[in-house]
C-alpha cells in the first residue's frame, strides 16, 4: 500500500487512543495533533501542524479508512478510524499494527510488551501467531535480525518506504556482511577512456526531470484536497448552525 508517513501516524494514533483512552475517543483535530507529536512511544518524533493532519485525514477519508464522527452537540470536529472494518482485523492484530505504525519495526518480544495497554497477549507464541496471520495477508513483513539480537524484526507494509527492505515472511535476506564481501571480491572497473570532443555538435536538450511532473501532480492533488476540506468545513458549519 502507499500511505505516506503522516497518514500512517494518524491511523496509528487513532487506533491507540481508541483502545487506551476510549472516553476521549473519537479525537478532535487538536487532540490528534497532540497524539501525533508525542515524544514518548513514537518513532520518529514529529511536529505536525493541524493543516498537515487535516489533509491526511481527508486522504484517509477518501479511502474510507477514517471519517468525521462529530455529533450535533459537539463543539469541535472529531474523527475516528475505520481500519478494523476496512481490513477485517481482530483486536490483537489491530494492536500489533498500531504499535508497528507508531514505533517502526520491532521484535515479537517488543511487540508483546508495547501492546499490553491495547491487547494482552498470553505469551510470545500468541504474538507470533498474530504476526503470521498478518504476514499471510501482506500487511507486515519479516526483516533480518539486527546484530546481537536473537529475534527477527517485523515492519508494517502500509507505506512505500518499507517496500525495498521488507521481504515477505519466510523470504531469505542476505546479511550485510555477505553483500559487502561480494562487493569487495569484484575487481574495480577500469575507467573508460575519455571520448573525443564533438565538433560542431548540436545542442541537445536535457531530458525532462521526472520529479517536476511528480511535484505538479502532487500540487494538483493538494489543491483538490484543499477544496474538499473547505467544502467539508462549510457543511459542518451548516450542520452546527454557524
Amino acid at each position: 500500500m502507499d500511505l505516506d508517513p503522516t497518514e500512517v501516524r494518524v491511523l496509528g494514533c487513532l487506533i491507540e487512543k481508541q483502545r487506551v483512552t476510549p472516553d476521549a475517543y473519537p479525537l478532535s483535530l487538536n487532540a490528534l495533533r497532540l497524539a501525533c507529536n508525542q515524544t514518548t512511544n513514537r518513532q520518529p518524533v514529529v511536529q505536525y501542524d493541524e493543516e498537515t493532519i487535516r489533509a491526511a485525514l481527508h486522504r484517509l477519508g477518501r479511502r474510507r479508512w477514517t471519517r468525521l464522527a462529530s455529533g450535533h452537540g459537539s463543539r469541535a470536529a472529531k474523527y475516528r478510524h475505520l481500519l478494523d472494518e476496512a481490513l477485517g482485523l481482530e483486536p490483537a492484530a489491530m494492536a500489533v499494527m498500531a504499535v508497528l505504525m507508531l514505533r517502526g519495526d520491532q521484535t515479537p518480544g517488543e511487540l508483546k510488551q508495547r501492546t499490553e495497554r491495547m491487547h494482552s497477549f498470553g505469551d510470545l507464541a500468541a504474538v507470533e501467531a498474530t504476526l503470521d496471520r498478518l504476514g499471510e495477508r501482506g500487511l507486515i513483513a519479516r526483516l533480518e535480525r539486527r546484530p546481537g539480537q536473537k529475534e527477527e524484526r517485523y515492519a508494517h507494509r502500509l507505506s512505500e518506504e518499507f517496500e525495498d527492505l521488507a521481504p515477505s515472511p519466510g523470504a531469505a535476506v542476505s546479511p550485510p556482511a555477505v553483500r559487502v564481501a561480494a562487493a569487495v571480491a569484484e575487481p574495480p572497473a577500469q575507467p573508460a577512456p575519455p571520448a573525443p570532443p564533438a565538433i560542431d555538435a548540436p545542442a541537445v536538450a536535457p531530458a525532462p526531470d521526472p520529479r517536476v511532473g511528480r511535484l505538479e501532480r502532487e500540487l494538483a492533488g493538494l489543491r483538490e484536497e484543499l477544496a474538499a476540506v473547505r467544502a467539508d468545513l462549510a457543511a459542518l458549519r451548516s450542520d452546527l448552525g454557524a
